[in-house]
């Protein structure tokens, strides 16, 4: 997989546009006309046709499709959680999302097909 990175709809474009300003390839669901209103096997169908991961804040429902995939032999892309808690979805605390994202794909730190992570 590419190191590229695929936001989930509860994320803002500008958390997409902050990041590709760092020179990351990340993109913003809602940022695409068709993206809005994906039900999840859709989200994932998307992630592993585009080769990237997804950032989601969906632990429950992507949990239950990862499994099921991986049991069935289908490809699921590598999942990244985040904590609504940690890394709330404001104006203000933005940067810190930001940040925390930078570290993780400047370094290489994102997990591969079928693997799961935790944003810390």
């Amino acid at each position: 997989m590419s190191g590229g990175l695929l936001l989930d709809e509860m994320f803002a474009p500008l958390l997409a546009e902050s990041l590709r300003e760092r020179g990351h390839d990340v993109v913003a669901l809602v940022e695409r006309p068709e993206g809005r209103g994906l039900a999840d096997p859709q989200v994932l169908d998307l992630a592993v046709a585009e080769r990237r991961r997804l950032l989601t804040e969906n632990v429950r429902d992507f949990e239950i499709l990862r499994a099921r995939r991986l049991h069935d032999g289908q490809p699921c892309a590598g999942l990244l959680y985040s904590n609504p808690r940690r890394f709330p979805r404001t104006k203000i605390s933005i940067g810190r999302l930001v940040e925390a994202l930078d570290g993780l794909l400047s370094e290489k730190r994102l997990p591969t097909l079928g693997q799961v992570d935790w944003l810390v």
